[in-house]
């Protein structure tokens, strides 16, 4: 086995433990609120996110050769900046949808609903003037017949819990092509931590305005915040942005996308959670379409004068 090949099975690897601890991470968030809010449980797992990857951003640069939190020359002050602000108000508008869904939703609906920004990155890459395959349109239509399995009821309406975390996929589409703007001219690192501190500040509000935190209830969702703030957050995070640097882009979303199959096994192993046949095949499809627009070869760029 070359070299290449090692480093591609090392970053596959790497994004396969990422994508279980996500997936699994819905199991935690719906047993979680069994005893604070939505916005107060994301909140406080932001700040423990922030915790999480502090140490991971000095390490980093002690391992560059640099003094601990000392940026690198090569990175823009202006575009972690701007783009943390950016990225964790879209985080947190995202998170707290999804955290108010998964209450009314079971976690494999959750995290199947949720991984649908992969079909709606390249719907709206359009705006941007980025041109999608064929296949990515097969996928969109894939995807829509398994909503319609998953999310409409005998009476043709869509459950609030379902509402709620097509939002959240929706806000995760913007964050992502956000990210994926600001990411080239600074620290990957960084971004997500600062990201994660705007986040944990705008959950807060939410949490002061829309419930009642107390300490008595986060002490006893302890282990599901620790678990979401520490794995979720700083964890399976470090390892995409180490994987990402021996994967092809294409893998990795592949790969990334399993995070929809863990979540229905960890509902299914920890939370008891059994789908129906109907729904069942609904996950399926929409799991196909995710599948198969990353199957579809990356769009050529239009030629200018």
């Amino acid at each position: 086995m070359n070299a290449t090949r090692r480093n591609q099975l090392i970053g596959a690897l790497m994004l396969v433990v990422a994508a279980f601890i996500w997936g699994f991470a819905f199991v935690a968030q719906r047993q979680g609120m069994d005893h604070i809010g939505p916005s107060t449980f994301n909140a406080v797992r932001s700040y423990v996110g922030v915790a999480a990857l502090a140490p991971v951003v000095a390490l980093s640069d002690i391992f560059a050769g640099r003094k601990p939190f000392r940026m690198a020359a090569s990175h823009s002050r202006r575009s972690l900046y701007v783009g943390g602000l950016a990225c964790g108000i879209l985080l947190a508008l995202a998170s707290n949808l999804q955290q108010m869904g998964i209450v009314e939703t079971s976690a494999g609906k959750s995290g199947f609903l949720t991984a649908l920004y992969i079909v709606f990155v390249p719907i709206f890459g359009l705006f941007l003037g980025r041109r999608t395959h064929f296949l990515g349109w097969i996928s969109v239509g894939i995807a829509t017949v398994g909503m319609y399995l998953l999310c409409i009821t005998e009476g043709f309406s869509l459950r609030t819990g379902d509402l709620l975390l097509l939002a959240c996929a929706l806000f995760y589409t913007a964050h992502i092509l956000t990210v994926d703007h600001f990411v080239p001219s600074t620290d990957g690192i960084r971004l997500s931590c600062l990201q994660f501190a705007v986040n944990a500040v705008v959950s807060t509000l939410f949490a002061f305005l829309m419930e009642t935190p107390e300490l008595p209830g986060i002490l006893a969702a302890w282990q599901p915040i620790i678990f979401t703030g520490v794995f979720s957050s700083g964890i399976a995070y470090t390892l995409q942005i180490l994987a990402q640097k021996r994967c092809p882009p294409q893998i990795a979303s592949l790969i990334m996308s399993l995070e929809s199959v863990f979540a229905v096994i960890g509902g299914w192993l920890i939370l008891n959670e059994r789908l129906t046949l109907r729904e069942g095949l609904g996950c399926l499809l929409v799991f196909g379409a995710i599948l198969l627009i990353q199957l579809a070869p990356p769009a050529k760029e239009k030629k200018t004068a």
